[in-house]
């Protein structure tokens, strides 16, 4: 990073933080205009505040803010923190234990499974061998081909991380960019398609993204349960018109010039012996336990560990594979759920329904400006991040318009509920990419030289709009979770 790009971060953006955050802590409670506030749940206002401002700027990494947030939480406003903050006196308090299992969240260990599953696949082939199978049936015309890129990278993404995904298919592409003519704008297409199938696979199950996981643990908090199969059966389909969508966009803005191109992806040279068997077994095995929940009934958070203790008793998966897994990914989502429990726990959650009146706003407006301040954040600032941000206050306000009381309940109701706004949020924070910087998928794409920013912002803002408004009806009008 630049010199003057820390200077800013650190002269300018930090200052004025921690200059909100230091306000919002220390102003009277009466400054804030809501009856019944108490001092601790004031805290956690500020403590949100800063969280958000942190994530936005990235003055440092997005995972160290979330383990800042837990440990200011510990210290501020649970019922082990310093003595002369965490008085009962001023306010109810938090259980320490409560914000210390956010590390250990189900969903959490949901994707350390998903994790582990990944780095077997790639240490043991099963990325390349699948990619061959998948790949092969595209033939060699262009467009077949970028068809071919994009549902299989979809796939991958639904049950591996999304980053993982469009770094492995990127070693695929590289040998098929090199064959086509250098002024050929289906390279740029070619390019794109992995991150727009990325994060648009990503929406198809509970674990093919992070803010998915974030919606369905919240919305079993909330008593709206989401399984697994119910998330699929509702998410791919939208996820197969999503790709159609940007397989002709991304025809139409970068037509192919070649009449052929020749899928050379080299070959699993790794010898199969009786763990390659084991982890293939595991792998298909968690798949089929993650997508028969509704029959099995083995939570899908408890099945994301079958892999860890098979491939660890076995031997296949070592203390060096450890050190592989994504732990920042892990502790940005636990900072998430350590606000969402503060917000409950502090009962500031049921101050805010009664301070807004949630129930006489139309449902409508409530739903598209969530939705919009969600993508709009999320072209910024992670995806996770914006979905431990804003699902936990929109929990509040679902509650708040599901009140049999409020004068648009049966609107709500009607909409889909909880699930259909906590759901739309998540697909609006995997529709965010508009900019490198919006998606690490979106990074690895820019890497390869290919796109520059302007193309890159051309097919997330058609993908974007297409993906925004047939999300609304889809989930909303067409398939609520209801």
């Amino acid at each position: 990073m630049s010199a003057k790009k820390l200077n800013l971060k650190y002269c300018v953006f930090l200052p004025i933080v921690l200059l909100v955050t230091i306000f919002l802590w220390a102003i009277p409670v009466d400054w804030y205009g809501i009856e019944a506030l108490t001092v601790v749940q004031q805290r956690v206002i500020a403590l949100f505040v800063f969280a958000a401002l942190m994530w936005i700027f990235e003055i440092i990494p997005n995972w160290t803010t979330s383990l800042l947030v837990i440990v200011f939480a510990l210290l501020a406003v649970s019922d082990k923190g310093l003595g002369f903050l965490c008085d009962p006196k001023y306010g109810q308090l938090v259980g320490y234990k409560s914000i210390m299992s956010a590390f250990a969240d189900p969903v959490v260990m949901l994707f350390l499974g998903g994790f582990v599953l990944a780095i077997m696949a790639e240490k043991y082939g099963l990325d390349v061998t699948l990619a061959r199978i998948l790949l092969k049936p595209f033939g060699t015309k262009p467009k077949m081909v970028l068809l071919g890129f994009l549902l299989v990278i979809a796939i991958f993404s639904m049950f591996m991380s999304n980053t993982a995904t469009a770094a492995m298919m990127l070693a695929f592409l590289a040998p098929v960019l090199a064959a086509l003519p250098s002024d050929d704008k289906g390279k740029i297409g070619l390019a794109l398609s992995i991150p727009v199938a990325a994060n648009i696979g990503g929406i198809g199950t509970p674990i093919g993204t992070p803010p998915n996981a974030t919606a369905v643990k919240f919305l079993a908090e909330a008593g709206a349960d989401v399984t697994f199969g119910e998330w699929a059966v509702r998410m791919i389909p939208f996820v197969l018109i999503m790709l159609f969508v940007a397989w002709i966009v991304l025809q139409i803005l970068f037509p192919f010039k070649a009449k052929e191109i020749k899928l050379e992806i080299p070959e699993n040279k790794r010898k199969s012996d009786w763990k390659t068997i084991v982890v293939w077994v595991t792998f298909i095995g968690t798949i089929l336990l993650w997508a028969t929940e509704q029959w099995t009934k083995i939570n899908s958070n408890v099945v994301a560990l079958i892999p860890l203790g098979v491939l660890t008793a076995t031997g296949i998966f070592t203390k060096d594979d450890i050190k592989e897994i994504n732990w920042s990914v892990l502790w940005l989502v636990a900072g998430g759920f350590a606000l969402g429990t503060c917000l409950q726990g502090t009962g500031l959650a049921k101050v805010l329904i009664n301070a807004i009146p949630f129930g006489s706003m139309s449902v409508v407006l409530v739903l598209v400006c969530a939705g919009l301040v969600c993508y709009f954040l999320s072209n910024f600032i992670s995806n996770s991040a914006t979905a431990a941000l804003l699902i936990p206050i929109l929990i509040v306000v679902a509650e708040g318009m599901a009140d049999p009381e409020a004068a648009n309940n049966a609107e709500f109701l009607a909409f889909g509920g909880t699930q259909a706004m906590i759901s739309f949020i998540a697909v609006c924070a995997s529709i965010a990419m508009l900019f490198p910087i919006s998606t690490p998928p979106n990074a690895i794409a820019s890497s390869t030289g290919l796109v520059e920013t302007k193309d890159m912002t051309k097919v997330g803002i058609i993908v974007g709009a297409v993906g925004f408004v047939l999300g609304y009806f889809w989930l909303t009008k067409l398939f609520p979770f209801a």
